[in-house]
């Protein structure tokens, strides 16, 4: 028989119910709320009155927040692990948050907008405000540590739900958190920035007191359609009251109108359930959503209104309790294991005085019953005793050297098998930089032949461009060179190398005009052949090369 105390911790109030589960049956043992000062104070007068000092605890994460992220299925769990923590570090690098002062869990549940991908549910709460809630429970059995906008739903037999209806529950605490449950898996979180604080806080302002102003709230009733016989003198803080549960109801509508699957039914649960015809009043904005109070399943059966009412105001505080006793989703524990929490409970307990029934000695009390005990015949001696200590001690030392072993071990074993896994991550990213450097060379000899085509190509045509256009400068360059008594036979060119054949009547006349050919540039390596003279004519052949 597994038992828990559900302590549900907000600002200024505290709920808590003691549950007791027995195979399928449940039982609540004890439950309340308490307005508090002091929390240290608060949580001291519930172990009290509840008896749970050696019971386990359960209590909600402070301040969570929640992100999705959507991952191929095929990815191994290590792979997954490794993108959804990258993620993170990268919304709270984005946001100029240190990602390592935050305590993280995720969820992971079908994409059903994409069959190839899995949606994981990342929550995150910071681990200083996660500290101060340990240290709260330090002298007790602190268990687990859980949202409740998942643990919610642990109220619900959502896998005896054969119409497989999908629904949404509403919790309205502090702030108020929409959990939808689509074909009976939590598929979303949706946070509310209103809750029954803000009314607590408008009439507290009047009068002065949070207990009196929840009452206030419990004994308060909405208008609605079906009721406008009520009268304003019963309801007289309704104007505290409409304006959040409006701004409520309104986000919760357009969280049902952007939400790509139907919601069937809406449960709505938190402080503010406690408000008369509250669900009346959702039923009136949601017109195609069926709303209802949440009650537990396992108390429907009970049979007085009041008696039920009783119970809903701490529905947050039963599922913590039922998360506590093995109920909902596990995983989500942000409770660390520690090396006390392994040990079991009869390792804590001192040695006793006599056993008044037989004489012996008796190691601790256990939960059982008289404990583990063993008889000697007459009064242990001090040395006896020592002996007796001595003993108890070396064995806990050997247990807790195993256990840390065992612990050490597996940390061990954990890292090595983080490296093998990025060694062989980077072998793969090796084998791919090489293929990928044998492509670039590839790619990198073809662009230069390329270039060394285009570059020769480019040459030609420069030098048939040249030619194209030296030739009729070659002979304006001559005309302005050429002595009045030279004429030119002919020229001729075969690429860049000039034949002229020119005459004169006089040698120095042709001398002159092969100087200037050589000296003005007009050709290079000028050379002639031997004159003929043919009657008064000397006929000479001029060759060059053009510049």
């Amino acid at each position: 028989m597994a038992s828990c105390l559900g302590l549900y911790i907000e600002d200024n109030i505290i709920k808590y119910a003691k549950v007791t589960k027995d195979n399928d049956v449940v039982k609540i043992d004890s439950f309340g709320i308490k307005f508090y000062d002091r929390l240290n104070d608060a949580i001291e007068q519930v172990i009290e009155e509840t008896y749970s000092y050696k019971t386990p605890i359960s209590i909600n994460t402070p301040n969570e927040n929640y992100n999705y992220f959507y991952i191929f299925n095929l990815l191994n769990k290590k792979d997954m692990h490794s993108y959804i923590n990258t993620e993170f570090e990268s919304i709270c690098f984005e946001k100029e948050l240190n990602a390592e002062t935050f305590e993280t869990r995720y969820v992971l549940v079908d994409d059903l907008e994409d069959k190839e991908k899995v949606k994981a549910i990342h929550i995150s709460t910071n681990r200083g405000e996660l500290a101060k809630r340990v240290d709260l429970l330090s002298k007790y059995k602190l268990s687990s540590i859980s949202p409740i906008a998942l643990d919610i739903s642990n109220l619900l037999e959502i896998n005896k739900n054969e119409n497989l209806e999908n629904m949404a529950i509403v919790n309205i605490e502090n702030t108020t958190t929409v959990t939808s449950i689509i074909q009976q898996k939590i598929y979303e979180i949706n946070t509310i920035d209103a809750g029954i604080s803000e009314i607590l806080a408008k009439i507290n302002t009047k009068e002065n007191s949070y207990a009196k102003a929840y009452e206030i709230c419990k004994n308060s009733t909405i208008y609605t359609t079906e009721g406008k016989e009520l009268q304003y003198e019963e309801n007289a803080y309704l104007d505290d009251i409409m304006p959040t549960l409006y701004k409520i109801v309104g986000q919760v509508k357009k969280i049902l109108n952007d939400s790509l699957n139907k919601i069937d039914k809406i449960y709505i649960t938190g402080m503010a359930s406690v408000i008369n015809n509250i669900d009346i009043y959702f039923q009136e904005y949601l017109e195609d959503v069926k709303c209802e109070i949440l009650r537990p399943y396992f108390i429907r059966s009970i049979g007085t209104e009041l008696n039920i009412k009783d119970y809903i105001e701490v529905n947050s505080a039963i599922a913590l309790a039922l998360q506590g006793v093995g109920d909902g989703l596990k995983g989500i524990n942000f409770k660390k294991e520690s090396i006390n929490d392994k040990l079991p409970d009869w390792m804590t307990m001192e040695i006793g005085g006599s056993n008044k029934k037989g004489g012996g000695t008796k190691l601790g009390g256990s939960s059982y019953g008289e404990g583990f005990s063993f008889s000697l015949k007459g009064a242990l001696t001090e040395t006896e005793k020592g002996l007796i200590k001595g003993a108890v001690g070396i064995l806990l030392l050997i247990i807790i050297y195993v256990i840390l072993s065992t612990v050490l071990v597996g940390e061990i074993q954990k890292k090595i098998d983080e490296v093998a896994l990025e060694d062989q991550r980077a072998t793969q990213q090796e084998v791919a930089m090489n293929t990928d450097k044998t492509h670039v060379d590839e790619k990198t000899a073809e662009y230069t032949e390329l270039i060394k085509s285009i570059e020769e190509k480019a040459q030609i045509d420069s030098e048939a461009k040249r030619l194209k256009y030296s030739v009729p400068t070659l002979l304006n360059k001559i005309m302005y060179a050429i002595p009045v008594n030279v004429q030119l036979k002919s020229i001729t060119n075969s690429e860049s190398k000039i034949v002229i054949t020119a005459q004169s009547d006089r040698y120095e006349q042709l001398g002159i005009f092969i100087a200037k050919l050589n000296n003005d540039g007009i050709l290079r390596n000028v050379v002639s052949d031997k004159s003929e003279k043919t009657a008064d004519v000397v006929v000479v052949t001029i060759e060059g090369e053009l510049p």
